[in-house]
């Protein structure tokens, strides 16, 4: 199952979440955004996504291996601009994963509905701030258009009271809270998914929420 995060605007905490999401999935994650990469991509040298859009090199060339394996994307505006985004559906078709978590790019640019119109369905990501909502329900009309279902949605970095079932009521989807925790954003630099680091802590338990909602679209 291909599973896109999105959420319109940067800032959001999509490429985090999607990180941790592809942990408890024990799946893969592609990073998506081919001109401004946030996953690790610096475990060694080799292929990024960059090189398997240009016909450079193989998906499983590209893959790292990890605490969750990451198919990294390039960080040169040359690399960005020679990678043709008609191939991602190609690029993220990975054997060997159940799951393949894609981490869009922000905005509403071709680009960024490239992994909705190669996803079975979508995660969106907002935080409690008016504008990202807004922006959430325009990338769930884009997902619409390009028939992509929604499997879940992340309310993120939320402290007290979060609108959980308005934001669900406004995207059609139940919201899960997921709190504003450091261990979470630390996650990406540590490399080490919030789920095996702290298990027990509310943001690996909205992580997990998460994750059931993918698994039960799976299985729909």
């Amino acid at each position: 199952m291909i599973v896109a995060v999105a959420g319109g605007k940067g800032g959001v905490g999509k490429s985090t979440l999607a990180y941790n999401l592809a942990g408890a999935l024990d799946g893969l994650v592609v990073d998506a955004d081919l001109t401004m990469a946030d996953l690790p991509g610096g475990r060694e040298r080799g292929p990024d996504l960059h090189d398997v859009l240009a016909d450079r090199a193989t998906p499983a060339e590209a893959v790292r291996p990890g605490a969750v394996d990451v198919l990294p994307c390039g960080r040169t505006l040359a690399g960005a601009r020679l990678a043709d985004v008609r191939r991602l559906r190609e690029a993220v078709a990975v054997g060997g994963y159940e799951y393949v978590v894609v981490d869009s790019p922000a905005g509403l640019r071709v680009d960024a509905g490239a992994p909705l119109a190669v996803a079975d369905a979508c995660l969106l990501v907002a935080s409690p701030t008016r504008w990202a909502l807004a922006d959430a329900i325009a990338a769930r009309e884009l997902a619409r258009e390009l028939d992509c279902g929604l499997a879940a949605v992340a309310l993120n970095r939320t402290v007290e009271d979060p609108p959980t079932e308005a934001v669900g009521r406004a995207l059609g989807a139940p919201a899960t809270a997921v709190p504003a925790d450091p261990r979470l954003a630390r996650s990406l630099a540590t490399e080490t998914p919030v789920v095996e680091t702290d298990a027990e802590s509310a943001a690996a338990r909205a992580v997990d929420e998460l994750a059931a909602a993918v698994r039960r679209c799976a299985v729909a």
